[in-house]
């Protein structure tokens, strides 16, 4: 009878290399687009947290629709930022609200503006997957903006105080999911 003897194997561990250094100008960049971003959704959790829940849907119409006109002029949509399907689709949406208006309390209102929803929809043209994969996302900015307790895109839709606060959750979502690669 032949006893063998085993070895573990060897082990090679290789030291990973040190990312380099950035200078002064890129992390006081970075410094500065974090607190950018921790203002930004401060301000939009306030927002939500001090909107008036009782409104009633009759005055919710008379003033749904906001109009932004910072990008009114532009005939043409903004190209896409992003590489990635989810991303891109994410960040047409935020471009068409801006260019179209959004609105609360409902997916279209009279005058075409959408809201968060209606506006992902519009954009994935069909591809149903990829219109799941974009609310997916949203949900998940809502929730790292606003905590756990969010619960639908439309319950939150309806509680902003306006279109700029909706363009910001769509451009966060259209961030995390390139980080993803989706």
């Amino acid at each position: 009878m032949t006893t063998t003897t085993r070895t573990a194997p060897s082990t090679r561990t290789s030291t990973p290399r040190p990312a380099p250094a950035l200078g002064l100008e890129a992390r006081l960049a970075l410094a500065d687009a974090e607190m950018t971003l921790r203002i930004e959704q401060a301000l939009t959790r306030l927002a939500v947290d001090t909107a008036h829940p009782e409104t009633q849907p009759a005055e919710v119409a008379e003033v749904s629709t906001e109009a932004l006109t910072a990008h009114t002029t532009r005939n043409t949509p903004a190209p896409d930022l992003y590489p990635t399907p989810v991303a891109a689709l994410l960040q047409r949406a935020a471009n068409r609200l801006e260019t179209g208006g959004w609105c609360r309390g409902a997916t279209r209102d009279t005058s075409g503006a959408l809201c968060l929803y209606g506006a992902i929809h519009a954009e994935a043209d069909g591809r149903r997957g990829a219109e799941d994969d974009a609310l997916t996302v949203l949900m998940e900015a809502i929730r790292r903006t606003f905590g756990p307790g969010a619960h639908t895109v439309p319950a939150v839709n309806d509680r902003l105080p306006n279109g700029a606060a909706a363009v910001g959750l769509l451009q966060r979502a259209a961030l995390i999911a390139d980080a993803r690669g989706i």
